[in-house]
């Protein structure tokens, strides 16, 4: 069988806007100056992951609902820009989006748009599954109607990941995700014991692999029932923003894993890619390419 796209990323495509703030949490006030702007671009988890896989090499195809209005036209230049295959649905609701407060630290708060979704929304099956058989590997996003998708991937025999980012080890909503793909990524920022937690989604699911990411502690790896601690990379430039740190991760573990690498040195392509993403401002999308990854890795 042909599968000419190496990862179809599904869900995730939508708009964020950028405001810098001199504190998290921010103290009320009637108002703040913000001297930095206040800036909306394309880009949201699904868009950063098939932004960061494009830049290392691999061929993508990203798949979600997107409105007929602004933000969607920008979330449509972007693959553009980028030589990103995108299939866009419509959605009557508009194209998601967000407000992202971040700090001094790099730290941030998101605000998100829930109005732009409804219960019955659907990625059309048939497009789903001619899009999955064409492709080595799905990255499904955690939006909901991704979770309809998910039995129509596994028909087609695709290999699933996801990521479940600050899932708190409880939510019963992240649990299919969690238990149908084959690899599993999430943050360990909510998790008060990642082992648990982690061993809970290979004993319930299908996952051989689980990665938590931990920020300036670097990850965790359960593979072949080991947990392994990832050391951090060290960033290559000034910390300034985390937002899409961990898209960058899943980007660059995928790209070892689909190239045939062992768990162990694709999650250390994800601190390096992770650690490059913190030193990129929000208002800015600008993925770690292969050349940087491979001189990253050779370097002492």
């Amino acid at each position: 069988m042909s599968r000419d796209t190496d990862v179809l990323v599904l869900g995730g495509a939508g708009v964020d806007t950028i405001v810098y703030v001199p504190e998290l949490p921010l103290p009320y006030a009637d108002s703040y100056l913000i001297d930095s702007g206040i800036r909306t671009r394309a880009g949201q988890t699904g868009d950063f992951v098939a932004v960061g896989l494009s830049a290392l090499g691999l061929r993508t195809h990203h798949l979600d609902l997107l409105g007929d209005d602004p933000e969607g036209d920008l979330v449509r230049a972007l693959h553009r820009d980028r030589g990103i295959e995108l299939t866009a649905v419509s959605q009557p609701a508009g194209t998601k989006r967000a407000v992202n407060l971040v700090g001094p630290d790099g730290r941030r708060l998101s605000l998100y748009d829930t109005s732009r979704a409804h219960p019955d929304d659907r990625l059309p099956e048939a497009t789903v599954r001619a899009l999955a058989i064409a492709s080595r590997h799905a990255h499904v996003s955690i939006t909901q109607p991704c979770a309809h998708t998910l039995p129509v991937l596994r028909e087609t025999g695709v290999t699933i990941s996801t990521d479940l980012h600050n899932w708190d080890g409880e939510n019963d909503y992240h649990e299919p995700f969690a238990h149908t793909a084959d690899l599993v990524f999430l943050s360990a920022t909510a998790l008060p014991d990642p082992e648990r937690t982690m061993r809970r989604i290979v004993e319930h699911g299908r996952a051989q692999t689980v990665v938590a990411t931990a920020g300036a502690e670097g990850a965790y790896l359960l593979t072949d029932d080991t947990l392994t601690h990832i050391p951090p990379a060290t960033p290559p430039a000034p910390v300034i923003d985390t937002n899409g740190a961990g898209d960058a991760f899943a980007a660059a573990y995928l790209y070892g894993h689909l190239n045939g690498e062992p768990p162990y040195r694709c999650a250390a392509y994800g601190t390096l890619a992770g650690a490059h993403a913190c030193t990129i401002p929000s208002t800015e999308t600008a993925a770690m390419t292969r050349t940087e990854l491979l001189a990253r890795t050779e370097a002492p």
